[in-house]
């Protein structure tokens, strides 16, 4: 919105150009999310509060989460609206992908906030029915994945670029729009899984979200792209302005949510996170390098499905507790030491991802 005011006092004053540039304007989309977390963090955490949104614990559960019950939840609306303030205010709204991560974003919110707010407001133990949420989950990944593939202006837009190999890309056709669906709804899924810790899911969104907003920088970059020999995707370079105010919002949003949390950012944040990490991985191309990248979210679902496979074919489990987090603190580990270890994992990941990008 800024960007267009900025084109026009460029008539007046020439200083105004400098918002022409996707570094500064991620610069300033950081900052702008962050503030707006900090700033509206602790009224957030006082209204949940007053109206009684609290987190349920399992009591099934680890013993050290019982005294979590009450915790205020909900606080992904905190991070939802401290990302849609920024990137309206410093993207390119004429930039369609923008749009897109905006809206797939926006419907997978919605999602989770359904789910939360009939777990507890209205006290339904059951929240949204899976049937219903998995139905509007594909809803918004499965027409995101029509919409790219419908609208695609280059062969590269529809590729499947494997890493470490610099003139493989494979030409999936129909195949990408399945792709495309499961690597959105898988990667809200995931990190939804992976939100069971103070900060466990947080801090590994906002650094897988950094990372892509680089790949989309660079990928959307002309030049860039051709040094490096990965795809050029025209457009693609103004996500970097969105995966700046993630950043930011996430970094806020962990000034709350840190051990022991404040606030729990619950289905609202999390489903919605995860999907926006999924289709900004599907426009720049790079699905498997984000697949390396957010290694932790894998393990966890992994884990998952493994747990649940194991028992019902053979009637044992696995690991003490699934997802996997909650194994090694029935293990013993403390829950800093477990989600510290996570943090460590996934810099590790996303720094093996980003090197893909060289190694071609």
């Amino acid at each position: 919105m800024l960007v267009w005011l900025a084109e026009y006092l460029q008539q007046f004053n020439n200083g105004f150009a400098v918002f022409q540039y996707l570094t500064f304007r991620g610069i300033l989309g950081v900052l702008t999310a962050l503030g707006i977390s900090l700033l509206l963090g602790p009224w957030m955490i006082r209204r949940l509060n007053i109206l009684q949104i609290g987190q349920s614990v399992r009591s099934d559960g680890p013993q050290s989460h019982l005294k979590k019950s009450g915790t205020p939840t909900m606080g992904g609306t905190l991070i939802l609206a401290a990302i849609f303030i920024s990137s309206l205010l410093w993207s390119d709204l004429s930039n369609r992908y923008v749009w897109l991560v905006l809206i797939v974003t926006a419907v997978f919110g919605a999602v989770g906030f359904v789910d939360d707010y009939r777990k507890v407001v209205e006290k339904n133990s059951v929240g949204l029915p899976a049937r219903w949420k998995y139905f509007w989950q594909s809803v918004a990944g499965l027409g995101a994945a029509i919409y790219l593939y419908s609208y695609a202006s280059v062969p590269a837009e529809t590729q499947l670029i494997i890493p470490f190999f610099k003139n493989v890309m494979l030409d999936m056709g129909i195949f990408y729009i399945v792709l495309s669906y499961c690597v959105i709804v898988g990667a809200s899924n995931a990190v939804n899984l992976t939100d069971g810790l103070d900060g466990l899911a947080i801090k590994p969104t906002v650094l897988v979200g950094g990372a892509l907003g680089i790949i989309a920088y660079l990928v959307g970059n002309v030049e860039f792209s051709t040094y490096l020999q990965i795809p050029y995707i025209p457009g693609a370079g103004e996500l970097i302005v969105f995966c700046a105010a993630l950043a930011g919002a996430g970094m806020g949003f962990l000034w709350f949510n840190t051990y022991p949390a404040q606030v729990f950012m619950g289905d609202v944040g999390a489903l919605a996170l995860g999907a926006a990490l999924g289709v900004i991985a599907v426009i720049v191309r790079h699905e498997i390098v984000f697949f390396i990248m957010g290694g932790v979210f894998v393990m966890e679902t992994l884990s998952v499905i493994i747990q649940v496979a194991s028992f019902k074919l053979t009637g044992k489990r696995i690991f003490r507790m699934a997802p996997i987090h909650h194994h090694f603190e029935l293990k013993g580990w403390p829950e800093p030491r477990v989600i510290v270890r996570f943090w460590i994992i996934t810099v590790m990941l996303v720094l093996l991802g980003l090197a893909t990008l060289k190694l071609r």
